[in-house]
């Protein structure tokens, strides 16, 4: 009985050292085909997500960057736009992809760290990507209509504060409805915060004076410039080089209002270093190149061109700040 008891110990220690083993053996051998893969990477084409229609400043990114990401790499980078649901659709593919390093997306902070902060039933989060390079960023501007009494940003808060029954915002997204809460919340103003489905319905509201603020992006800079509304200040550390007359939020008397948006290019979480290491040296590299500075500046883009490590603080900061302020403007949404 006793023998018979020792054997059957000797057969399952066994069975358990060759389970081991073999468990060993197969992480060594994924581990290899990590790296050899790292190594020969990339040798098929690439997919650029695009969360948005074709374009935009999205667009513009991948488009730029993509050409010279094919000619320093050797194989093509197709760019697939899905766009829908808020930038939700394209993002949420992107963080379900293989971690290979064969699908990556350019995303802005409003797919990273305000939808996160906005939708409570998200399927992703930030930390489903791994963060590679920003290529360019730009300022929110705060802009009026031309009937607004108002030259600057201290006379739109007491314009705002005399007329609480007149003062209104408009904005196609999220990120526009969170900069006005910002806004209110730091000068004290009592705006009503008026949503549109897009951004060029605002534009038409803010012209024809339906309604009397917006923070607008880059996308809007050809319109402010001429004239149709009037620009009072950016929301940036420094003045933008597209508006160098137009002041800092900062300057204009209003702190805290610094909030730069930006996009760049991400790839799924888990995705082997050393190809984020590649990507990234890539990237950086080509976003210095003169041609490439002057398409992004083009589309109204401060190139950047940052590490990893800084995109990846970066996105901490921004999801941080968003959460925050959604959470204490009671501001959430169903998908």
């Amino acid at each position: 009985m006793r023998r018979e008891w020792s054997r059957q110990l000797q057969n399952l220690a066994t069975v358990v050292m060759g389970c081991a083993l073999a468990a060993g053996s197969f992480a060594l051998t994924t581990a290899k085909a990590q790296i050899d893969d790292s190594a020969t990477y990339p040798n098929r084409p690439i997919k650029v997500v695009i969360a948005v229609a074709p374009g935009g400043t999205m667009d513009v990114i991948a488009r730029v960057v993509g050409q010279k990401l094919t000619e320093a790499l050797g194989q093509p980078i197709v760019v697939e736009n899905k766009p829908g649901a808020q930038t939700i659709i394209g993002t949420e593919f992107a963080a379900r992809a293989p971690a290979d390093g064969y699908t990556l997306i350019v995303a802005p902070v409003s797919s990273i760290a305000i939808n996160p902060a906005i939708y409570p039933n998200l399927r992703y989060s930030a930390d489903d990507f791994a963060p590679i390079s920003i290529v360019g960023s730009y300022p929110f501007i705060l802009t009026v209509n031309n009937d607004v009494p108002a030259r600057n940003v201290r006379e739109l808060v007491d314009y705002a504060k005399k007329n609480p029954d007149k003062a209104n915002a408009g904005g196609g997204t999220a990120s526009h409805q969170l900069m006005t809460e910002l806004f209110k919340s730091k000068t004290g103003t009592p705006i009503q915060y008026i949503p549109y489905k897009g951004m060029n319905e605002v534009v038409t509201a803010l012209a024809g004076g339906q309604i009397q603020m917006a923070f607008l992006t880059a996308s809007n800079a050809a319109q402010i410039k001429d004239g149709l509304f009037r620009p009072l200040g950016v929301t940036a550390p420094e003045r933008a080089a597209s508006f160098p007359d137009v002041p800092t939020m900062a300057e204009a008397g209003v702190d805290g209002m610094s909030a730069v948006s930006w996009a760049g290019f991400l790839a799924p979480a888990r995705t082997p270093p050393a190809i984020i290491n590649k990507l990234e040296t890539e990237i950086i590299r080509i976003v210095k190149l003169p041609d490439v500075q002057k398409r992004l500046r083009g589309a109204e883009l401060d190139p950047v061109g940052n590490s990893a490590d800084e995109f990846a603080r970066t996105i901490k900061a921004d999801v941080m700040t968003w959460t925050a302020l959604a959470k204490a403007a009671k501001i959430q949404f169903e998908q």
